[in-house]
């Protein structure tokens, strides 16, 4: 008989892909998914640019940790933030299945073939700053939501094109709506893109065990 692991995730199509990735990593035990509202899920407004590296869409995970309502987190290693609450830990970092960003554009166009002025959206400011270092004349907007919200919002006409995360749109399915694979020269990958982390309680032998 498995055994069973209460497993915290944030409240999105993504984070029920991720969760089950790690969950095929790990067919000896069996995870209990718990979706978990983070501060960075009900607040909607708030430019991610400004709560980058801190708890935004950790919180509320780590709080269930830390009161002993589940067992794991499972986030994107990107959002964690700096300073971890203490008693947790990571217990796992999993490979990651891309690390490039990703263009979606409602023409299909690629960064260079976008005309003049066009609007790129991004919630990230590393991205806003590589993408005017390579265009200057591009107008970048600030975006929020899943990456289905915000597919939406580029299908609506609100820019010409979206910065999105490779992995993102890999787990997802989302393939096809690749306009183009960003090269590295221009957005450098980040360390943690595209990779799982699993959190626990420090104490959590059995966890570390396991993973």
């Amino acid at each position: 008989m498995s055994k069973t692991i209460k497993a915290g995730v944030r409240v999105s199509p993504l984070a029920l892909k991720q969760a089950q990735e790690l969950q095929q990593l790990i067919p000896e035990v069996s995870l209990e998914i718990i979706p978990i509202k983070t501060s960075g899920d009900e607040d909607r407004v708030t430019p991610l640019a400004d709560r980058e590296e801190s708890d935004f869409f950790t919180d509320a995970i780590e709080k269930a940790l830390l009161d002993r309502r589940i067992d794991i987190g499972i986030h994107s290693a990107k959002d964690l933030e700096k300073n971890m609450p203490q008693g947790l830990a990571i217990i796992a970092l999993t490979k990651s299945i891309s690390p490039d960003e990703c263009l979606v554009s409602r023409a299909n166009l690629t960064l260079r073939q976008l005309p003049q002025g066009a609007r790129v959206a991004t919630s990230s400011r590393k991205r806003r700053e590589a993408i005017l270092r390579f265009r200057p004349d591009l107008k970048i907007v600030d975006i929020r939501g899943n990456i289905e919200e915000r597919l939406a919002q580029l299908d609506s006409g609100k820019f010409e094109a979206l910065i999105v995360a490779h992995a993102a749109l890999l787990r997802l399915g989302y393939e096809q709506r690749i306009a183009e694979i960003i090269p590295q020269e221009i957005i450098p990958a980040h360390p943690l893109q595209g990779r799982l982390a699993v959190q626990a309680c420090k104490e959590r032998k059995d966890l570390w065990e396991i993973f």
